[in-house]
């Protein structure tokens, strides 16, 4: 049971940085504008390549999580999601600190959680 909830919390995880990639990629002048209130009007069209650079890693972020959740081997399911949910984990820590707490909160903490029940499923596993 606590390994389903880790996957879907991993799945989770991917599919609001598939979102963040849609976000950045291609809405970053139209929808991005509603979701980021607090970030200047007239500065959307002046960064879309940098948004988009970013949403890029985002996508790298849901494709390694997604990856993890078609591997076979229960290892390296578990270290794989590990990965990526630590550096999802890190970047909404960073996040945190450099732009607005909300960021740890949206990101952060269901990455965190996967990696909590992630551990806590697997505690048979080798380290």
């Amino acid at each position: 049971m606590i390994l389903l909830l880790a996957k879907v919390f991993t799945a989770l995880v991917a599919l609001m940085h598939i979102y963040f990639l849609w976000l950045e990629m291609f809405a970053w002048t139209t929808r991005g504008k509603k979701v980021f209130k607090n970030f200047p009007s007239d500065l959307f069209e002046p960064t879309k390549s940098m948004a988009a650079n970013q949403g890029l890693y985002n996508g790298f972020l849901a494709a390694g999580l997604l990856w993890s959740l078609f591997i076979s081997d229960p290892n390296w399911a578990f270290y794989i999601a590990l990965f990526f949910l630590s550096c999802v984990s890190i970047a909404g820590i960073y996040g945190w600190i450099s732009v607005s707490k909300r960021i740890f909160f949206v990101q952060g903490i269901p990455a965190i959680i996967a990696i909590v029940l992630w551990v806590t499923s697997n505690k048979n596993l080798i380290f």
